[in-house]
């Protein structure tokens, strides 16, 4: 199970290891619940257990002489004489001791002939697959590919024969307040069935994956699901169980789950490339959405749109003619309403088409035809239009604006510069030593006013970043890696 970090510091987004079964009330007897529909889901849900060999530290070398290890001056200062210390070359070198590391989650069968469905952190790096399915027959299965930037992951097993199945429901048909069930194996406690409603639908910006519109459950969801189903009350699965909201790491009353209609476009480009493909056209939006007084600051009357931020040097957006202030009002016809769900459109383009943007600049509206390319690890810029890639979250750094209260808590003159308000454990910015609390008042040696300048500075740096930051012992500069 991995923790990510949510919005605060004392709550935690929590990917889960898990299955979900639906479940479907018998006609004319609400004493049987939803057992109709578990009866009719259960058997296509399937347990998955893996393995991966992990070296435990580095290889073991034996010497003949026992001081091999040491160095002559010390040996002397603790009364030996010189001499000992004459290296020999060991007399054989141990095989570099491994363990079996394991873990489980689940996942359901979408196709007769043994596909399955589930997340990528249950079967990402490993080297050994197995699937149960609820009749007691084990399988070792094939990783087809698998996506992080969605949690999607697809993997086959074989048999002589067909196997149950899932039907694929429509999310878009779901209302808030709609039952849905969950089937699953949390904590190792095989075919447990849990059953909430629809809390919300299109949550994003949770930092959990890299493109997110996530439906929202309050069915008890725990450790042990991720990868399972979230079906709606005909069995039909909406839905991959994916992740928790939680203080605690257990369940809390909020889960998120991938939307089947997501995992089955994936699912298609992984079954026909073995990877996903995806489109960019290099800019950075606004960390903030479009509201009433930034629009006013533009002389922007509309009320949506995505505000660029910056746009990558000689991407598509560039050679285009896109600039920093542009404000995209439609693309191909279509409202630009939002940016999760922009960025998310972009991403579907294929590569090489073309795609024309109504612009508004300076008060006034232009469009503009921009290729569409191909994203990569190389791209630069932001992946589809991704906020994430100039974001202090990638180094495991959240910021936060520096308000009056704080300004004086700091005797700070201004209110320039940002506040560190979390950081993750392991990341860059914690192995650069910074802290929640601390004052970042340069990057590169230009002075900071608030997030958003942070973050374009922030997407400047090559490599390393140069921070001058404030804290209770006073300023210091301090090295932020950023590759």
């Amino acid at each position: 199970m991995r923790e990510l970090k949510a919005f605060t510091p004392f709550m935690v987004v929590t990917l889960l290891l898990t299955v979900s079964l639906p479940v479907r009330a018998a006609e004319g007897d609400f004493r049987k619940g939803f057992s109709g529909v578990a009866k009719k889901a259960s058997p296509a849900v399937v347990f998955i257990q893996v393995e991966k060999q992990i070296p435990m530290g580095g290889p073991q070398l034996f010497f003949n002489n026992p001081y091999d290890l040491f160095d002559e001056q010390l040996l002397e200062r603790f009364g030996f004489p010189r001499g000992h210390n004459k290296r020999q070359p060991p007399q054989h070198r141990q095989p570099q001791q491994m363990f079996k590391q394991m873990g489980q989650g689940s996942g359901f069968l979408i196709s007769k002939d043994g596909y399955i469905l589930t997340n990528t952190h249950v079967v990402g790096d490993v080297d050994k697959i197995t699937v149960r399915l609820t009749d007691g027959r084990e399988y070792t299965a094939k990783r087809i590919g698998a996506d992080s930037k969605t949690e999607v992951a697809l993997i086959k097993i074989e048999d002589k024969g067909d196997f149950p199945c899932l039907s694929i429901g429509d999310p878009s048909k779901l209302d808030i307040g709609e039952w849905v069930i969950a089937i699953g194996n949390p904590f190792g406690l095989k075919e447990t069935l849990t059953v909430g409603v629809v809390s919300a639908k299109g949550r994003s910006n949770m930092g959990i994956t890299d493109y997110e519109d996530f439906i929202q459950t309050d069915a008890a969801i725990n450790p042990g699901n991720s990868g399972g189903p979230l079906l709606n009350f005909d069995g039909e699965v909406i839905g991959i169980n994916t992740a928790i909201f939680s203080q605690s790491g257990g369940y809390m009353g909020i889960g998120f789950a991938v939307p089947i209609d997501m995992a089955m476009q994936i699912k298609n480009q992984l079954l026909s490339h073995g990877k996903v493909t995806r489109g960019y056209i290099g800019i950075y939006m606004n960390p903030e959405e479009m509201n009433e007084q930034m629009a006013q600051s533009f002389g922007y009357k509309e009320k949506t749109g995505v505000l660029i931020a910056d746009v990558q040097k000689d991407g598509p957006a560039d050679k285009a003619g896109l600039v920093s202030g542009d404000i995209i009002m439609e693309m191909n016809g279509k409202k630009a309403t939002d940016q999760v769900s922009f960025r998310r459109t972009i991403a579907g383009i294929a590569p090489k088409e073309k795609i024309k943007l109504l612009v508004f600049r300076e008060g006034q509206t232009k469009t503009i035809t921009v290729t569409v390319e191909e994203l990569s690890d190389e791209s630069g810029g932001t992946p589809s239009s991704d906020p994430t890639e100039a974001s202090p979250e990638k180094y495991g750094l959240s910021i936060q604006n520096i308000t009056p209260d704080i300004a004086k808590r700091f005797n700070l003159e201004r209110e320039d510069g940002v506040m560190i308000s979390e950081i993750e454990q392991g990341s860059p910015a914690a192995e650069a030593g910074l802290q929640p609390g601390m004052l970042i008042m340069e990057i590169n040696r230009k002075k900071i006013n608030n997030t958003r300048h942070f973050m374009t500075e922030l997407k400047r740096s090559d490599k390393r970043a140069l921070l001058r930051v404030k804290g209770e012992r006073g300023t210091f500069f301090v090295t932020l890696k950023t590759n």
